[in-house]
């Protein structure tokens, strides 16, 4: 562990590559997506250990729906299936945890779930773990802009002092902007992922599929982003004529 690399406030990931882990070694992609969750439990709590505060992670998308029934049903139970050991790693790591998504076409079991780990871990407040489950991020500015519309209409919003932060207040969350965006499995794109709060993040795209993303290519992750020089638009002239 080097620590003198740069700590990001707020790191996001695209959870990619499961299936594809699991296919390759003769497995069901079930498997994949059940090594993927273990692993998220590991590398969360030494990310957090790393002192970053927020961690966000793409776990299933709007699109995701368009994958085989048997497939997105698993997904569904697993986080049911996995509740009670969400629960005792969320408490014993102090893990704050909220939901980002549509609720609908959640079952009600699902719902009842995501509602539970929210409530229990809500008493947490140094780290925060946003999970994006059945999310979009055109979904989520669509959805920020119709709260918006309707307090404009009942009253409750003078349109006029609309700004940026007033308008993160309708997002799913209030969160910080995200510094790093990573995206296992060699894939460069970030498929509709938190449009909004990665307008200025860097992002790192390794080809190691999520199963395998462990502790030292978390810190080769930091070690580039110690690299990236981060102008938000702006020119480090003292760099520039260095």
């Amino acid at each position: 562990m080097d620590d003198n690399l740069k700590i990001p406030n707020h790191i996001a990931f695209i959870v990619d590559g499961n299936g594809r882990w699991a296919t390759e070694r003769g497995l069901s992609r079930s498997k994949g997506h059940e090594e993927g969750f273990k692993n998220i439990q590991v590398l969360t709590a030494y990310i957090f250990k790393r002192g970053i505060k927020y961690i966000s992670a793409y776990l299933f998308s709007t699109e995701n729906f368009k994958r085989s029934e048997a497939e997105v049903n698993f997904l569904m139970n697993l986080l049911t299936d996995k509740l009670k050991q969400i629960l005792d790693f969320c408490h014993q790591e102090n893990i704050h945890v909220y939901f980002s998504g549509r609720r609908d076409r959640l079952s009600k079991k699902v719902l009842m779930t995501m509602e539970k780990i929210e409530e229990e871990t809500a008493k947490y407040k140094d780290k925060y773990f946003n999970i994006c489950f059945n999310y979009g991020g055109h979904a989520e500015i669509i959805d920020a802009t119709k709260k918006i519309v309707k307090d404009v209409n009942s009253g409750k919003l003078d349109i006029n002092l609309l700004d940026e932060k007033m308008y993160e207040k309708y997002l799913y969350h209030e969160l910080p902007p995200v510094d790093l965006l990573i995206r296992t499995s060699g894939e460069q794109r970030i498929s509709n992922f938190m449009l909004w709060q990665c307008s200025y993040a860097e992002f790192y795209f390794p080809k190691t599929y999520f199963p395998d993303f462990h502790e030292e290519e978390f810190e080769e992750a930091l070690r580039e982003y110690t690299r990236r020089d981060r102008r938000f638009g702006g020119i480090d002239y003292d760099k520039k004529n260095s």
